[in-house]
């Protein structure tokens, strides 16, 4: 006859005591060592907006007024005509090339409002 083979089984508050060392030592590898001081004090005589200057060009919302067609060499692009609704140039309607989904109505940031796209030619078909 084949011999029982005894297993030696861990109680669960055992088991739940071993998961929670484990987790506690990969918590620890993963902490981040805190900032000195020194770097979180703020450079005396500097304002905040002087210390980051913005990345960010100033932008002027269009909304799209028709959509003209589809644009570039495999029509990657779509070309529009889109109301200018803030700025200097406000209410002028103008073609600008769009790439990736557009649809009537939506709103454009245009960084620059004074260059046109060039429009667009119905050559082949």
């Amino acid at each position: 006859m084949a011999e029982k083979t005894e297993k030696t089984e861990v109680s669960k508050p055992a088991k739940a005591a071993e998961k929670s060392e484990k987790k506690e030592k990969q918590s620890e590898h993963k902490k981040q060592p805190e900032p000195s001081p020194e770097i979180l004090k703020p450079k005396a005589g500097l304002s905040e907006a002087k210390e980051k200057p913005s990345i960010f060009t100033t932008a002027m919302p269009a909304r799209v007024e028709e959509v003209i067609g589809r644009t570039g060499m495999r029509g990657e692009a779509t070309q529009v005509r889109c109301k200018i609704m803030a700025g200097r140039d406000s209410g002028k309607i103008m073609r600008r090339n769009v790439k990736g989904p557009i649809r009537i109505g939506d709103i454009l940031m245009l960084r620059e409002v004074e260059i046109e796209a060039r429009k667009l030619m119905r050559g082949r078909k």
